[in-house]
Protein backbone atom coordinates (compact mmCIF):
# COMPACT_ATOMS: atom_id res chain seq x y z
CA UNK A 1 0.00 0.00 0.00
CA UNK A 2 0.97 3.35 -0.94
CA UNK A 3 2.08 5.28 2.48
CA UNK A 4 -0.58 8.20 2.83
CA UNK A 5 0.83 11.62 2.82
CA UNK A 6 0.39 13.69 6.03
CA UNK A 7 -0.80 17.50 6.03
CA UNK A 8 1.84 19.33 7.38
CA UNK A 9 1.21 23.00 8.19
CA UNK A 10 5.15 24.01 7.71
CA UNK A 11 5.11 22.08 4.24
CA UNK A 12 1.85 22.42 2.94
CA UNK A 13 2.64 22.09 -1.25
CA UNK A 14 4.05 18.52 -0.89
CA UNK A 15 0.86 17.45 0.46
CA UNK A 16 -1.58 18.88 -1.33
CA UNK A 17 -2.75 18.01 -5.05
CA UNK A 18 -4.83 20.53 -6.67
CA UNK A 19 -5.65 18.05 -9.80
CA UNK A 20 -4.93 20.38 -12.06
CA UNK A 21 -2.84 17.65 -14.23
CA UNK A 22 -6.16 14.91 -14.28
CA UNK A 23 -8.42 18.12 -15.26
CA UNK A 24 -6.39 18.89 -18.34
CA UNK A 25 -5.96 15.28 -19.10
CA UNK A 26 -9.87 15.22 -18.99
CA UNK A 27 -10.12 18.39 -21.49
CA UNK A 28 -7.64 16.67 -24.28
CA UNK A 29 -10.20 13.52 -23.89
CA UNK A 30 -12.78 15.99 -24.39
CA UNK A 31 -10.75 17.54 -27.37
CA UNK A 32 -10.13 14.45 -28.83
CA UNK A 33 -13.91 12.85 -28.67
CA UNK A 34 -15.08 16.10 -30.02
CA UNK A 35 -12.30 17.42 -32.70
CA UNK A 36 -15.25 17.04 -35.35
CA UNK A 37 -17.17 20.13 -33.67
CA UNK A 38 -14.22 22.00 -34.79
CA UNK A 39 -13.26 20.94 -38.43
CA UNK A 40 -15.63 23.83 -39.81
CA UNK A 41 -13.38 26.63 -37.92
CA UNK A 42 -10.52 23.93 -39.55
CA UNK A 43 -11.69 24.34 -42.40
CA UNK A 44 -12.28 28.14 -42.94
CA UNK A 45 -8.68 28.91 -41.71
CA UNK A 46 -7.21 26.45 -44.06
CA UNK A 47 -9.34 27.92 -47.14
CA UNK A 48 -7.99 31.42 -46.03
CA UNK A 49 -4.57 30.36 -45.70
CA UNK A 50 -4.68 28.23 -49.11
CA UNK A 51 -6.27 31.30 -50.79
CA UNK A 52 -3.57 33.74 -49.58
CA UNK A 53 -1.01 31.48 -50.42
CA UNK A 54 -1.62 30.25 -54.02
CA UNK A 55 -2.50 33.95 -54.84
CA UNK A 56 1.34 34.77 -53.82
CA UNK A 57 2.58 32.02 -55.24
CA UNK A 58 0.49 32.31 -58.74
CA UNK A 59 2.07 36.01 -59.18
CA UNK A 60 5.55 35.77 -61.09
CA UNK A 61 8.34 36.58 -57.95
CA UNK A 62 9.48 39.62 -60.34
CA UNK A 63 6.40 41.07 -60.31
CA UNK A 64 5.29 40.71 -56.72
CA UNK A 65 8.81 42.19 -56.02
CA UNK A 66 7.50 44.97 -58.18
CA UNK A 67 4.57 45.66 -56.20
CA UNK A 68 5.60 45.31 -53.23
CA UNK A 69 8.06 47.64 -53.71
CA UNK A 70 5.73 50.18 -54.71
CA UNK A 71 3.38 49.36 -51.65
CA UNK A 72 6.35 49.92 -49.97
CA UNK A 73 7.22 53.48 -52.13
CA UNK A 74 3.36 54.28 -51.54
CA UNK A 75 3.66 54.10 -47.65
CA UNK A 76 7.69 54.66 -46.47
CA UNK A 77 8.62 57.25 -49.84
CA UNK A 78 11.33 56.12 -52.30
CA UNK A 79 14.22 55.26 -50.26
CA UNK A 80 12.11 52.46 -48.39
CA UNK A 81 10.78 51.44 -51.63
CA UNK A 82 14.87 51.24 -52.90
CA UNK A 83 15.38 48.98 -49.46
CA UNK A 84 12.36 46.37 -50.43
CA UNK A 85 13.46 46.23 -53.79
CA UNK A 86 17.18 44.79 -52.72
CA UNK A 87 16.20 43.25 -49.90
CA UNK A 88 13.55 41.09 -52.09
CA UNK A 89 16.45 40.77 -54.44
CA UNK A 90 18.78 39.60 -52.09
CA UNK A 91 15.80 37.42 -50.59
CA UNK A 92 14.93 35.20 -54.25
CA UNK A 93 18.70 34.65 -54.92
CA UNK A 94 19.21 33.28 -51.43
CA UNK A 95 18.44 29.44 -52.52
CA UNK A 96 16.12 28.27 -55.39
CA UNK A 97 13.35 27.62 -52.91
CA UNK A 98 13.92 30.53 -51.27
CA UNK A 99 11.18 32.60 -52.66
CA UNK A 100 8.38 30.08 -52.88
CA UNK A 101 9.00 29.32 -48.78
CA UNK A 102 9.03 33.06 -48.06
CA UNK A 103 5.47 33.57 -49.95
CA UNK A 104 4.19 30.89 -47.57
CA UNK A 105 5.53 32.89 -44.49
CA UNK A 106 4.14 35.61 -45.48
CA UNK A 107 0.59 33.64 -46.37
CA UNK A 108 0.44 32.56 -42.81
CA UNK A 109 1.86 35.94 -41.37
CA UNK A 110 -0.88 37.51 -43.66
CA UNK A 111 -3.89 35.94 -42.74
CA UNK A 112 -2.66 35.84 -38.72
CA UNK A 113 -2.40 39.41 -38.86
CA UNK A 114 -5.71 40.09 -41.08
CA UNK A 115 -7.86 37.64 -38.02
CA UNK A 116 -5.86 39.94 -35.41
CA UNK A 117 -6.75 43.32 -37.15
CA UNK A 118 -10.89 41.84 -36.75
CA UNK A 119 -10.33 40.60 -33.55
CA UNK A 120 -8.07 43.04 -31.88
CA UNK A 121 -9.29 45.74 -33.35
CA UNK A 122 -13.19 45.96 -31.93
CA UNK A 123 -11.80 44.47 -28.81
CA UNK A 124 -9.20 47.76 -28.12
CA UNK A 125 -11.92 50.43 -28.62
CA UNK A 126 -14.15 49.10 -26.39
CA UNK A 127 -11.58 48.69 -24.00
CA UNK A 128 -10.16 52.30 -24.87
CA UNK A 129 -14.20 53.45 -24.20
CA UNK A 130 -14.66 51.10 -21.48
CA UNK A 131 -12.78 51.19 -18.34
CA UNK A 132 -14.53 48.05 -16.93
CA UNK A 133 -13.90 45.96 -19.88
CA UNK A 134 -10.30 47.63 -19.73
CA UNK A 135 -9.84 46.17 -16.02
CA UNK A 136 -11.17 42.69 -17.25
CA UNK A 137 -8.80 42.54 -20.68
CA UNK A 138 -5.77 43.92 -18.55
CA UNK A 139 -5.25 40.34 -16.53
CA UNK A 140 -5.66 38.32 -19.80
CA UNK A 141 -3.49 40.41 -21.72
CA UNK A 142 -0.67 40.15 -19.33
CA UNK A 143 -1.12 36.23 -19.41
CA UNK A 144 -1.34 35.46 -22.80
CA UNK A 145 1.83 37.97 -23.34
CA UNK A 146 3.89 36.16 -20.17
CA UNK A 147 3.23 32.75 -21.10
CA UNK A 148 6.18 31.12 -22.97
CA UNK A 149 5.24 30.96 -26.36
CA UNK A 150 5.79 26.80 -26.75
CA UNK A 151 2.94 26.49 -24.03
CA UNK A 152 0.40 27.51 -26.99
CA UNK A 153 1.30 24.57 -29.10
CA UNK A 154 0.20 21.81 -26.77
CA UNK A 155 -3.90 22.83 -26.26
CA UNK A 156 -3.84 23.80 -29.70
CA UNK A 157 -2.40 20.49 -31.43
CA UNK A 158 -4.56 18.76 -29.00
CA UNK A 159 -7.91 20.54 -30.38
CA UNK A 160 -7.04 21.07 -34.30
CA UNK A 161 -3.66 18.96 -34.70
CA UNK A 162 -0.55 19.68 -36.50
CA UNK A 163 -0.48 21.40 -39.81
CA UNK A 164 -1.08 25.09 -40.62
CA UNK A 165 -4.16 26.00 -39.25
CA UNK A 166 -2.63 25.25 -35.35
CA UNK A 167 0.49 27.56 -36.84
CA UNK A 168 -2.01 30.56 -37.35
CA UNK A 169 -4.27 30.17 -34.22
CA UNK A 170 -0.92 29.62 -32.18
CA UNK A 171 0.71 32.87 -33.98
CA UNK A 172 -3.13 34.73 -33.63
CA UNK A 173 -3.05 34.07 -29.77
CA UNK A 174 0.49 34.89 -29.20
CA UNK A 175 0.92 38.34 -31.53
CA UNK A 176 -3.13 39.78 -30.45
CA UNK A 177 -2.04 41.43 -27.48
CA UNK A 178 -0.29 44.83 -28.65
CA UNK A 179 -2.84 45.42 -30.93
CA UNK A 180 -5.54 45.25 -28.68
CA UNK A 181 -3.34 47.28 -25.90
CA UNK A 182 -2.17 49.78 -28.72
CA UNK A 183 -5.81 50.39 -30.23
CA UNK A 184 -7.41 50.92 -26.55
CA UNK A 185 -4.14 53.43 -25.75
CA UNK A 186 -5.15 55.60 -29.46
CA UNK A 187 -8.28 55.67 -28.58
CA UNK A 188 -7.93 57.00 -24.26
CA UNK A 189 -4.86 59.52 -26.28
CA UNK A 190 -7.56 61.08 -28.14
CA UNK A 191 -8.16 64.87 -27.17
CA UNK A 192 -11.23 64.99 -25.29
CA UNK A 193 -11.79 68.86 -26.29
CA UNK A 194 -11.66 67.36 -30.29
CA UNK A 195 -14.49 64.73 -29.03
CA UNK A 196 -16.01 67.43 -27.03
CA UNK A 197 -16.71 69.77 -30.30
CA UNK A 198 -17.50 66.97 -32.21
CA UNK A 199 -20.44 66.03 -30.46
CA UNK A 200 -21.40 70.00 -30.24
CA UNK A 201 -21.47 69.95 -33.69
CA UNK A 202 -24.19 67.30 -33.83
CA UNK A 203 -21.99 64.28 -34.58
CA UNK A 204 -23.08 61.48 -33.52
CA UNK A 205 -21.28 58.38 -31.26
CA UNK A 206 -20.79 56.11 -34.80
CA UNK A 207 -19.11 59.62 -36.59
CA UNK A 208 -17.20 61.14 -33.52
CA UNK A 209 -15.81 57.05 -33.34
CA UNK A 210 -15.01 56.84 -37.49
CA UNK A 211 -14.66 61.08 -38.56
CA UNK A 212 -12.26 61.76 -35.29
CA UNK A 213 -10.80 59.29 -32.64
CA UNK A 214 -10.23 56.63 -35.29
CA UNK A 215 -8.38 59.03 -37.24
CA UNK A 216 -6.60 60.83 -35.03
CA UNK A 217 -5.49 57.40 -33.50
CA UNK A 218 -4.78 55.20 -35.94
CA UNK A 219 -0.73 56.16 -35.90
CA UNK A 220 -0.86 54.27 -32.56
CA UNK A 221 -3.13 51.50 -33.91
CA UNK A 222 -0.81 51.06 -36.82
CA UNK A 223 2.18 50.80 -33.98
CA UNK A 224 -0.04 48.19 -32.86
CA UNK A 225 -0.42 46.65 -36.35
CA UNK A 226 3.64 46.70 -36.78
CA UNK A 227 4.25 44.78 -33.24
CA UNK A 228 1.52 41.95 -34.50
CA UNK A 229 3.43 41.32 -37.17
CA UNK A 230 6.71 41.33 -35.92
CA UNK A 231 5.55 38.96 -33.12
CA UNK A 232 3.90 36.83 -36.03
CA UNK A 233 7.24 36.26 -37.66
CA UNK A 234 9.19 35.42 -34.49
CA UNK A 235 6.29 32.27 -33.91
CA UNK A 236 7.82 30.96 -37.40
CA UNK A 237 10.08 29.26 -36.24
CA UNK A 238 8.48 27.86 -33.03
CA UNK A 239 5.27 27.16 -35.04
CA UNK A 240 7.53 24.96 -37.61
CA UNK A 241 7.25 22.28 -34.70
CA UNK A 242 3.78 21.89 -35.31
CA UNK A 243 4.49 20.88 -39.09
CA UNK A 244 3.87 24.48 -40.32
CA UNK A 245 5.42 25.02 -43.31
CA UNK A 246 7.44 27.79 -44.74
CA UNK A 247 10.90 29.27 -43.63
CA UNK A 248 10.47 28.28 -40.27
CA UNK A 249 10.40 24.92 -40.97
CA UNK A 250 13.24 24.87 -43.61
CA UNK A 251 15.15 26.46 -40.34
CA UNK A 252 13.87 23.69 -37.78
CA UNK A 253 15.08 20.70 -40.24
CA UNK A 254 18.02 22.18 -41.30
CA UNK A 255 19.08 22.09 -37.14
CA UNK A 256 17.86 18.77 -36.94
CA UNK A 257 20.29 17.82 -39.42
CA UNK A 258 22.68 20.09 -38.02
CA UNK A 259 22.67 21.94 -41.53
CA UNK A 260 23.85 25.44 -41.01
CA UNK A 261 23.81 26.98 -44.12
CA UNK A 262 20.59 26.01 -44.44
CA UNK A 263 19.58 27.42 -41.24
CA UNK A 264 21.00 30.76 -41.93
CA UNK A 265 19.21 30.97 -45.58
CA UNK A 266 15.98 30.07 -44.02
CA UNK A 267 17.33 32.28 -40.62
CA UNK A 268 18.03 35.36 -43.24
CA UNK A 269 14.89 34.72 -45.30
CA UNK A 270 13.01 35.65 -41.91
CA UNK A 271 15.03 38.74 -41.11
CA UNK A 272 14.35 40.12 -44.95
CA UNK A 273 10.69 39.53 -44.56
CA UNK A 274 10.82 41.04 -41.17
CA UNK A 275 12.46 44.17 -42.48
CA UNK A 276 9.95 44.82 -45.15
CA UNK A 277 7.09 44.64 -43.33
CA UNK A 278 8.58 46.44 -40.77
CA UNK A 279 9.75 49.08 -42.94
CA UNK A 280 5.67 49.30 -44.93
CA UNK A 281 3.84 49.19 -41.30
CA UNK A 282 6.03 51.83 -40.14
CA UNK A 283 5.58 54.27 -43.16
CA UNK A 284 1.73 53.71 -42.89
CA UNK A 285 1.71 55.21 -39.10
CA UNK A 286 3.23 57.91 -40.12
CA UNK A 287 0.88 61.25 -39.59
CA UNK A 288 0.35 63.89 -41.34
CA UNK A 289 2.89 66.19 -40.29
CA UNK A 290 5.74 63.79 -41.24
CA UNK A 291 4.12 63.09 -44.78
CA UNK A 292 4.37 67.10 -45.08
CA UNK A 293 0.75 67.79 -44.35
CA UNK A 294 -0.47 65.58 -47.45
CA UNK A 295 -3.08 63.14 -48.02
CA UNK A 296 -1.52 59.35 -48.13
CA UNK A 297 -2.30 58.98 -52.09
CA UNK A 298 -0.68 62.78 -52.93
CA UNK A 299 2.70 61.08 -53.14
CA UNK A 300 4.61 57.77 -53.72
CA UNK A 301 3.46 56.21 -57.15
CA UNK A 302 -0.01 56.99 -56.83
CA UNK A 303 1.02 60.23 -56.57
CA UNK A 304 3.41 60.50 -59.32
CA UNK A 305 0.93 59.19 -61.67
CA UNK A 306 -1.98 61.69 -60.56
CA UNK A 307 0.54 64.53 -60.85
CA UNK A 308 1.16 63.12 -64.57
CA UNK A 309 -2.66 62.98 -65.71
CA UNK A 310 -2.84 66.81 -64.46
CA UNK A 311 -0.41 68.12 -66.64
CA UNK A 312 -2.24 67.63 -69.59
CA UNK A 313 -5.15 69.41 -68.62
CA UNK A 314 -3.03 72.53 -66.96
CA UNK A 315 -1.32 72.68 -70.23
CA UNK A 316 -4.50 73.05 -72.01
CA UNK A 317 -6.02 75.45 -69.87
CA UNK A 318 -2.94 77.62 -69.75
CA UNK A 319 -3.23 77.24 -73.76
CA UNK A 320 -6.44 78.44 -73.71
CA UNK A 321 -5.57 81.33 -71.95
CA UNK A 322 -2.92 82.77 -74.03
CA UNK A 323 -5.46 82.37 -76.67
CA UNK A 324 -7.96 84.84 -74.83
Amino acid sequence: MAEEQTFNILDPFSSVDLGIADKTDGIKQWAIANRDLIQPIKEFFNEMIVGIDSALNAVPPLVMLVILALIAWQAAGPRVGILVAASLTFLGFLAPNAWELAMTTLAIVVSAVILCFLIGLPLGIFAGKNDRFEALMRPILDTMQTIPAFVYLVPVVMLIGIGNVSGVIVTIIFSLPPLIRLTSLGIRGVNPSVVEAARAFGASPSQVLFKVELPLATPTILAGVNQTIMLSLSMVVIASMIAVKGLGNEVLRAMGRLDAGKAIVGGLGIVILAIVLDRITQGMGQSGRERGHRHWWQGGPIGAVLRLLSKPKQTATGDLKTET
